[in-house]
């Protein structure tokens, strides 16, 4: 597997086949869906190339490929649901304070006291500003969110696998945590 300052970055997956002469229909996860094109051929998660385009067109959330390792509509259905990743050294590098999605997921959140608040599990946007999910959280059964902001988030280690979150408590709901006086009475 690459280093991880070097691991490949999901830009698409395979989503079925599209018609019946081995088209494959991609799903982009880029911010403009026909860029994942120009960042084929396509690796695995482990940087060994999987899939090369030989042509593609636009279709209705999004688009149809015919591929070099894929001849037949059951290979296309069988590759549903595979990540599609791009190497790292064909990214920018970004400015301070940005990051790209895929190196966030999978990081340990803490608080300023070190203590475990769980896992980043997605990295939502309903429209107003990016969200961290997190999961795994001690004592909760259900995973939340809380705004990817400079405030919330002061601290973004990709380097030491964590992130450093102030104020998450106002985030963790009380009806999700274990309660500890659960079966005593008073």
């Amino acid at each position: 597997m690459p280093k991880s300052d070097q691991k490949p970055v999901l830009v698409a997956a395979i989503a079925g086949a599209f018609g019946v002469k081995g088209e494959v229909r991609l799903k982009s996860f880029t911010d403009d869906p026909a860029a994942c094109l120009a960042y084929a051929p396509f690796l695995d998660k482990d940087g060994k190339q999987i899939l090369s385009i030989r042509s593609s067109r636009r279709i209705k959330n999004g688009f149809a490929v015919f591929a070099n390792e894929i001849t037949t509509r059951e290979e296309a259905e069988a590759g549903k649901s595979t990540k599609l990743y791009a190497a790292r050294e064909r990214f920018v590098d970004l400015a301070e304070g940005d990051y790209y999605q895929t190196d966030l997921l999978g990081l340990m959140v803490k608080d300023a006291d070190g203590k475990n608040l769980g896992q980043i599990k997605a990295v939502l946007n309903f429209g107003a500003s990016d969200l961290l999910e997190v999961f795994n959280t001690p004592g909760v059964s259900k995973s939340w969110t809380i705004p990817f902001t400079k405030h919330h988030v002061p601290v973004v280690d990709i380097a030491g696998g964590k992130v450093v979150l102030h104020e998450a408590e106002a985030f963790i709901s009380p009806d999700d945590t274990a309660n500890e006086d659960e079966g005593t009475q008073s």
